[in-house]
């Protein structure tokens, strides 16, 4: 008669590991799956005027509503995936309607529009570069992959959506 198996501790321990390593792999599977289609998605910019080759250090469509329009198309198709719907993070990616918080109080018109111009340069920089910290990915490149009339929009977009509106130029 064959002897009936018993379970050692070892063996439970192991089976414990691998059903935690299954749910982990699991997990990350429908983490995934639930993140979408990451390809970059064409722009349509015919609608812009062109800006050419060499790249703007600040924003030429602000407050243009066609490329508010382009910008907000562009940003569902390329950015909320990350950044959260209407530019509102979930906490994977920053929150974009801060994006110039820290110039929106400045009184001094000049000071506040270096203030933008600067965040422009950054916005455009990281978008065109991407982010990457200790070899990590945070911000893939988007170089090569959009052109800068659909970069300047989405940041026309994205001032439209500003958690703290810029004040009015003080005389």
């Amino acid at each position: 008669m064959p002897r009936p198996r018993t379970s050692s501790p070892l063996s439970s321990l192991t089976r414990a590991a691998r059903a935690a390593g299954a749910l982990a792999a699991l997990a990350l599977c429908a983490a995934a799956w639930a993140h979408g289609d990451v390809t970059p998605q064409a722009v349509d910019t015919s609608a812009l005027p062109k800006l050419g080759d060499s790249w703007r250090a600040e924003n030429p469509y602000r407050a243009s509503e066609a490329a508010v329009r382009v910008g907000s198309s562009a940003y569902n198709q390329n950015c909320a995936r990350c950044h959260g719907l209407e530019a509102i993070s979930g906490g994977i990616a920053p929150d974009l309607r801060k994006l110039d918080d820290e110039c929106a109080p400045m009184k001094d018109g000049a000071r506040r529009q270096a203030c933008v111009t600067e965040i422009d340069d950054y916005f455009a920089t990281t978008v065109r570069r991407g982010r990457v910290r200790n070899g990590a990915v945070y911000m893939p490149p988007f170089e090569g992959v959009m052109n800068q009339e659909a970069v300047w929009a989405i940041k026309a977009y994205l001032e439209t959506r500003r958690e703290k509106p810029l004040q009015a130029a003080q005389k």
